[in-house]
């Protein structure tokens, strides 16, 4: 099973304190005027004509900012023995004005004309964090998504006293903590993520043990969370010996497993597991040799293959786009590099 893979509850108000960095940035450009004078020998008239500009598109430019969420109704118990409140430092990437390309612009102000955008909730793995994927999750961010990713307190590579996988077990809660922690912010005007977020268009995604939260999160009946309508499942499994298998429910989210044929921590066979129980729509990426986090970070072609096919996901399922899963299809399908199921 994944050995790789790291870091709440929704609970009231009192119990929950929030930093948010600075937003900065200033106002989006109105619309413009284009000015018209014609003449005559004996009058003179000004036509004003307002041109309405449509929001841009994809690519955005990377915002970032950073929140830091404590839970003091939930623990955390660290190797050393010490218990103390969740602390949940969520890095937060959103489509921001400017001009894009590589780089994250923290604080940026977002391109809220072009909203409300989906929202994709991602986990990270076993003694990792998310700037380990901070390729795969910039590039989601630049075709228009919300990518909301938590340093999970237990099992990031700096928990005090060291990763304690053992911790898996409440990052479920994390994760469904996070989400509702992210709609409440859309709905705030003074917030500085209001009207980014498109509430019924919510996803999850995970690597390796941030893949077994993802699935328990959208399909397992303890932990399920009905706001979401997608998961993207990266060398994830069902989590054993801390989560235990389940059936999953019928007319749940649509799937999306990817897998590398050479991994030696998560093998290809729990993979497969959870995938030939799970109900269509389902779709299973296999990367031709890949091993368990370098498809997912750094190695290529892998790397773009996993880019286009997820998104290709994402853009079928929550932004409904037509053709989207036959531009999946073709770019699942690499000889020698990587193969797709598709069962829709």
């Amino acid at each position: 099973m994944a050995a790789l893979a790291s870091v709440i509850a929704l609970v009231g108000a009192a119990a929950l304190a929030v930093r948010l960095w600075p937003t900065g940035g200033t106002a989006e450009p109105g619309p413009s005027v284009a000015v018209r004078s014609t003449s005559t020998t004996t009058t003179t008239t000004t036509t004003h004509t307002t041109t309405t500009h449509p929001p841009p598109g994809p690519p955005f430019a990377v915002g970032i900012r950073t929140v830091r969420l404590i839970e003091r109704s939930r623990s955390v118990d660290t190797n050393r023995g010490v218990i103390s409140p969740r602390v949940l430092e969520t890095e937060i990437r959103y489509p921001a004005l400017g001009a894009p390309g590589t780089g994250e612009h923290e604080g940026a102000p977002a391109a809220r004309r072009s909203g409300p955008f989906p929202l994709i909730v991602f986990g990270h793995g076993d003694e990792l964090t998310p700037a380990y994927y901070a390729r795969l999750l910039d590039f989601w961010t630049r075709q228009g998504y919300v990518v909301a990713a938590p340093i999970f307190p237990g099992e990031n590579k700096d928990a005090p006293g060291g990763p304690d996988r053992s911790d898996l077990v409440n990052e479920p809660g994390d994760m469904k903590f996070l989400i509702s922690w992210m709609i409440g912010q859309d709905e705030d005007p003074s917030s500085g993520f209001s009207g980014l977020i498109e509430p019924g268009e919510i996803a999850v995604s995970g690597h390796s043990d941030g893949g077994d939260t993802a699935l328990q999160v959208a399909y397992s009946p303890q932990y399920r969370d009905p706001l979401v309508k997608a998961a993207a499942i990266l060398a994830g499994a069902y989590g054993a010996p801390y989560f235990n298998s389940f059936s999953f429910p019928s007319g749940g989210p649509p799937l999306l497993a990817a897998q590398g044929t050479a991994d030696e921590i998560n093998h290809p066979s729990e993979t497969d597991e959870y995938f030939s129980a799970a109900p269509s729509p389902k779709y299973l990426l296999e990367l031709i040799g890949g091993g368990h986090l370098p498809p997912f970070t750094y190695q290529e072609p892998q790397l773009e293959v996993v880019e286009h096919v997820t998104l290709d996901f994402f853009n079928s399922y929550l932004k409904h786009q037509s053709g989207a899963l036959n531009q999946m299809e073709e770019a699942g399908s690499m000889p020698g590099v990587a193969n797709i199921q598709m069962d829709r």
